[in-house]
C-alpha cells in the first residue's frame, strides 16, 4: 500500500475545540482522536480531518462534500463552507460566536459519530493555531526541534538529521517535504508526548514565511544548508532569498539559552548570517576554516562515498583538539557530504557519540528524491521528477558523471525547465547546459526553457547528432522509447509542471532501487 501523503496525527475533537475557540470543550463533546489531516479530499479516509483551502487553481470548500463522503469526522472550513457541510450531516460549531451559542449549539445538534464541521474566519491561520496548540500544549518540555531551511537539501537534510537523532531520542520529523505555512502545521499536528526531539523542514516564497513558520514550531536547532536562486521570480535578488532563509537563525535562543545555528560555512551568504543570531555559531564545510569539516572524498557512485570528518572539539581559551574519522556512507554524489555533515553537526550538539552518528548515517531512509528504477529496453532510469533549480540539476549531473555504465550502455540525461528563476533564468539553464555536455552521451530536453539547455550544450561542443529538442513530455517519451539501448543511465531531472513524471512512469519498467540522496529545490 503506498505511503499516506500526511503524518497520522495525535490529535483530538477536544484539541480542534480549544485550538480554535480558545475555550474548554463542553461536555457533549468526546476527545474522538483524529486519525489523519489532509488538504486533499481524496486522502481522506474514516477518522481524519479535512481543511478546506483556497489554493491557486481550485477551492477546497467545493470538496467538502467528497471529504464526508470519504469519512471525515472533522472539517475546518470557511463561512462558504457552512451549507455544504451543514447539508451533508455535519454538526456546525461556528468557531467567530460566542461560547455559550457554541456550546448550545452543540449539545442541541451533536449525536454520537457525527462529523464536526468548524467554521472559522480564516482556513490557514485556523490550520495554524491547531498546529501551534499541539507544539506548545501537547509535547514535553524538553522537546528540542531541529528547523532546516536552505535552496537545495532541505529535505534529505531533515531525514538523515532524523535518522542521527533516532540513534538516541525518540524522533519525529515532517513527513515528505511538508515545509510551507499549509504543510509545517500538518507535521505538527504529529508530534506527541513520547517525543524527545523534532527535525521540521522551512520553505519560503516570500519575506516573513520562515519567521511565521518559527514562531509555530519554536526551533532551538537551526541549519542553513545553501543559499540559491530558487524562486528568484518571487523574490527579486538573491539577497533577498538569503534574507527570507536567515529569519531561522534569527529565530533561535540565544547560545545561554541552548540556541545553536548550523551554518554551511563554504556558502559566503549563509556564512553572514553568523552576524544575526546570538546562538552559538557550528560551521560545516569542506575547510578547515569550519568546526566540523570534511576531505579526502571520493565517490563511488551507486556505492556510496567515502570521506573524512574532522571536529574541532570546543577549548575554553584555545581550539580544542581535532577529531579525525574515515566514513563510508550511502550518500549518493560529493554534494551529500554537506548533508552528511549538517546531520553528524547535530548529533554531536546533541551529545551523540561518533558510534551513534555514524549509525544514523547509514540508514537509507534519510534518502529521498533520486531513486533508480528499471527502464525500458533494458536501461536503468535515476528518477528526480519533483523540481528542478541549476545547483541541483547540476549535482544531479554530477552524479551520474561518478557512476560508470556498463559497457555499451551511455549517459543519458532527460532535462525539463527549470522555473522561478526570474533574472537567474538565463544563465541558470547555460550553465546546466554546459555541464550536460561535459557529461553526457545523449541529451534530450523538455520545454521552451528546457531547449535553452540544449541550445548551450552545443554551443559547447555537444554533437548536434546526439542531442534532442523535445516541445512536450509526449514527444520525449516516443523519442526515448526508440533511442534507448541497454545499460543505459536515464536521468530524469525537472519540474512535474512539463511532465517529467509523466516521462518517468512511462520508460520505467521495474521496482525502485537504492535511493539517491539528491534533492530538488522547493523554496
Amino acid at each position: 500500500m503506498a505511503e499516506r501523503p500526511y503524518p497520522t496525527t495525535s490529535i483530538t475533537q477536544h484539541t480542534l475545540w480549544t485550538a480554535l475557540t480558545g475555550d474548554t470543550p463542553p461536555l457533549a463533546l468526546p476527545p474522538f482522536p483524529i486519525a489523519h489531516a489532509a488538504l486533499d479530499s481524496r486522502d481522506i479516509r474514516a477518522g481524519d480531518m479535512f481543511v478546506a483551502l483556497a489554493g491557486s487553481n481550485t477551492d477546497g470548500h467545493a470538496y467538502i462534500g467528497a471529504a464526508l463522503a470519504n469519512g471525515a469526522q472533522a472539517i475546518i472550513a470557511e463561512e462558504r463552507g457552512r451549507a455544504a457541510a451543514q447539508s451533508l450531516g455535519a454538526v456546525v460549531v461556528d468557531c467567530t460566536r460566542a461560547r455559550w451559542a457554541r456550546d448550545a449549539a452543540l449539545s442541541a445538534a451533536y449525536r454520537p459519530g457525527a462529523p464536526i464541521a468548524y467554521i472559522v474566519d480564516d482556513s490557514v491561520l485556523a490550520l495554524q493555531k491547531v498546529g501551534a496548540f499541539q507544539r506548545v500544549h501537547r509535547t514535553q518540555p524538553a522537546l528540542r526541534v531541529i528547523g532546516v531551511t536552505g535552496s537545495v537539501g532541505k529535505t534529505s537534510t531533515k531525514e538523515l538529521t532524523a535518522n542521527v537523532l533516532r540513534q538516541r531520542y525518540v524522533t519525529h520529523a515532517s513527513p515528505g517535504n511538508l515545509n510551507s505555512e499549509q504543510g509545517l502545521p500538518l507535521a505538527l499536528m504529529g508530534l506527541n508526548l513520547t517525543h524527545e526531539r523534532a527535525v521540521l523542514e522551512m520553505g519560503m516564497y516570500g519575506l516573513g514565511e520562515i519567521e511565521r513558520l518559527c514562531v509555530l514550531a519554536r526551533p532551538v536547532i537551526g541549519i542553513v544548508t545553501n543559499v540559491g536562486p530558487v524562486h528568484l521570480s518571487r523574490l527579486g535578488t538573491i539577497e533577498r532569498i538569503a534574507q527570507a532563509k536567515s529569519e531561522l537563525v534569527r529565530a533561535l535562543p540565544d547560545a545561554e539559552h541552548g540556541g545553536v545555528a548550523i551554518l554551511n560555512w563554504d556558502d559566503e551568504r549563509v556564512q553572514a548570517m553568523a552576524a544575526l543570531t546570538t546562538a552559538r555559531i557550528f560551521r560545516i564545510g569542506l575547510t578547515p576554516t569550519a568546526d566540523l569539516w570534511a576531505d579526502e572524498i571520493q565517490s563511488m557512485g551507486m556505492e556510496g562515498i567515502r570521506f573524512r570528518f574532522h571536529y574541532r572539539t570546543p577549548g575554553k581559551d584555545k581550539p580544542g583538539k581535532v577529531e579525525s574519522l574515515h566514513v563510508k556512507v550511502p550518500l549518493m554524489g560529493r554534494h551529500s557530504v554537506h548533508t552528511a555533515l549538517c546531520a553528524a553537526a547535530v548529533g554531536l550538539m546533541d551529545g551523540l557519540s561518533w558510534a551513534e552518528i555514524v549509525a544514523g548515517l547509514q540508514m537509507m531512509a534519510g534518502q529521498l528524491r533520486l531513486v533508480t528504477v528499471r527502464g525500458i529496453n533494458g536501461s536503468i532510469v535515476i528518477d528526480d521528477t519533483y523540481n528542478a533549480s541549476p545547483a541541483s540539476t547540476i549535482a544531479a549531473l554530477n552524479l551520474l558523471a561518478d557512476i560508470s555504465p556498463a559497457a555499451g550502455g551511455r549517459r543519458v540525461a532527460v532535462l525539463g525547465d527549470m522555473r522561478e528563476l526570474g533574472s537567474y533564468e538565463t544563465e541558470g539553464h547555460k550553465l546546466v547546459g554546459r555541464r550536460a555536455a561535459d557529461v553526457l552521451d545523449v541529451l534530450v530536453t523538455v520545454g521552451e526553457l528546457g531547449a535553452s539547455i540544449g541550445a548551450e550544450a552545443r554551443e559547447a561542443g555537444f554533437p548536434a547528432a546526439n542531442l534532442h529538442l523535445m516541445a512536450t513530455h509526449g514527444e520525449a517519451i516516443e523519442l526515448l522509447r526508440q533511442i534507448i539501448h541497454t545499460d543505459d543511465l536515464v536521468l530524469v531531472k525537472g519540474s512535474r509542471a512539463v511532465g517529467m513524471d509523466v516521462i518517468v512512469a512511462e520508460i520505467a519498467t521495474g521496482a525502485s532501487g537504492n535511493p539517491l540522496a539528491e534533492e530538488p529545490a522547493n523554496g
